[in-house]
């Protein structure tokens, strides 16, 4: 009994295109990376070659299953990407919009204490030491004006000649 083959799967609240081999498709969800998509496949037994579409109901409930909770089970937690949470302490492993949230917040809370990175992300500087003396400029580009050069006069005498 084969199943049908789903082009379009909804995984954690977000479309992802079921043509593409799982541990790249599971990248396409924010917070997820290859690396992390590899460990999870790895983890739950699949194929890393099979494509998402061809993925059974059960399994995909089984890879959501296992990112529940906000953490990895079964997992290191140097793979987690928010360890030692401030409000918590806890190691944390997130997705989509609650990546999104606790990032907003986090930079909130710097602005709040006024940190060098909160006045950095206030004033809409680059935060993280790069440079800013070429790159990263906002507004009006400013040219350069070319003034019209003058075109020297011809005297009469080559005037005449030609």
């Amino acid at each position: 009994m084969s199943q049908q083959f789903k082009y379009v799967i909804r995984i954690f609240g977000q479309d992802v295109d079921g043509t593409m081999k799982l541990p790249y498709a599971l990248a396409m969800v924010k917070g997820i990376g290859y690396n992390t998509a590899k460990a999870i496949i790895y983890k739950l037994g699949l194929d890393p070659n099979a494509r998402l579409g061809e993925l059974s109901d059960a399994d995909l409930k089984r890879i959501e299953s296992m990112l529940s909770d906000n953490s990895i089970k079964g997992l290191p937690s140097w793979l987690y990407n928010r360890r030692k949470d401030y409000e918590t302490g806890l190691d944390l492993h997130l997705v989509t919009s609650d990546l999104i949230f606790y990032v907003r917040n986090d930079i909130e809370r710097e602005k709040r204490t006024k940190s060098w990175r909160g006045v950095r992300h206030t004033l809409g500087l680059k935060v993280r030491g790069q440079r800013t003396r070429t790159t990263g400029r906002t507004g009006m580009t400013v040219g350069v004006t070319r003034r019209k050069v003058a075109q020297p006069q011809q005297s009469s005498q080559q005037q005449k000649s030609s």
